[in-house]
């Protein structure tokens, strides 16, 4: 999906061997590829169809390159005091790369990765092997009946970053999905999700008026091009029934390299526009992205 380095993003840091060679596979979902970042010294890019997916560095897990990765990472960081381990649901795999930043962030976390694609979990698990000291654990099964198995009130987040062809399946866009990630989540956790949409953004505000029937508090941080509706890409939703750090996520998305707007209140509300809530029976898969997204 339209989950790459936005235009002209790059990353930084070490360079690698120029031997290193690109690593090809086929998964359950098509052509996996890990592309190696030469200007970081053991980092990689997986990509699925030519569609960018995931970006690890294996040395430095704590690194996330991708936009909406790192505003994910904010929130991670922002969901707990320092240090404190969480449980943490992921639902869709990728690279494992935001179990690898919360293992690397808060030690003695308990994490679960869902992702359906077994022949992709076996891939990056070959190819990008996890610390065998981070308390992670992956399912591969589909997201929502992976989540119908975790107990009431298990988790501190629960982050949906799911995507089958570039599209997030339908089923997890519902209020019934929502009210499934309610039961799993105890009373103070989250849900973060990335989403990804374009003009004219009728998705994204479905999305959050599917959240705001579920949860008292929300917030959203996209890039201002997206927000505007002038051009494809992702954004990263989250929602809670406590108070949400508000103006310390708003800083450091303000703060990042490619640097975006957070919206919440009265001013999320007034976007969605009167968007209904998103029931099972009329759930449709997110947007296709553009091909001009990847180039």
């Amino acid at each position: 999906m339209a989950k790459g380095r936005q235009r002209g993003e790059r990353g930084s840091g070490g360079g690698r061997s120029a031997a290193a060679e690109p690593v090809v596979g086929q998964v359950d979902g098509g052509t996996a590829e890990l592309e190696p970042d030469r200007e970081r010294g053991n980092a990689w890019t997986l990509l699925l169809d030519g569609a960018p997916q995931s970006h690890v560095d294996l040395d430095d897990p704590g690194y996330l390159d991708f936009s909406y990765q790192r505003r994910i990472g904010h929130l991670i960081d922002l969901a707990a005091p320092a240090r404190q381990p969480l449980n943490v649901l992921h639902l869709g795999g990728g690279a494992f790369t935001l179990a690898r930043y919360t293992a690397a962030t808060r030690p003695r976390s308990s994490q679960q990765i869902v992702e359906i694609d077994a022949g992709l979990v076996s891939f990056v698990r070959t190819h990008l092997p996890l610390d065998p000291q981070a308390r992670v654990r992956v399912r591969a099964t589909d997201a929502r009946a992976g989540l119908g198995k975790l107990p009431d009130g298990w988790a501190d987040l629960v982050i949906a970053d799911v995507f089958s062809g570039a599209r997030t399946p339908a089923h997890l866009t519902s209020a019934e999905f929502l009210d499934d990630v309610r039961r799993v989540l105890n009373p103070a956790g989250w849900y973060v999700a990335n989403l990804a949409d374009g003009p004219p953004l009728a998705h994204l505000r479905g999305q959050i008026a599917t959240a705001a029937s579920r949860f008292g508090q929300l917030a959203m941080a996209a890039d201002p091009v997206v927000w505007r509706g002038k051009r494809f890409g992702n954004a990263v939703l989250v929602a809670a029934d406590r108070e949400l750090p508000l103006a310390e996520f708003t800083r450091r998305v303000a703060s990042d390299p490619h640097p975006g707007r957070v919206e919440h209140g009265r001013e999320l509300a007034a976007f969605a526009g009167g968007a209904a809530p998103v029931a099972d029976a009329s759930a449709v898969a997110s947007p296709a992205p553009p091909p001009s997204v990847f180039r």
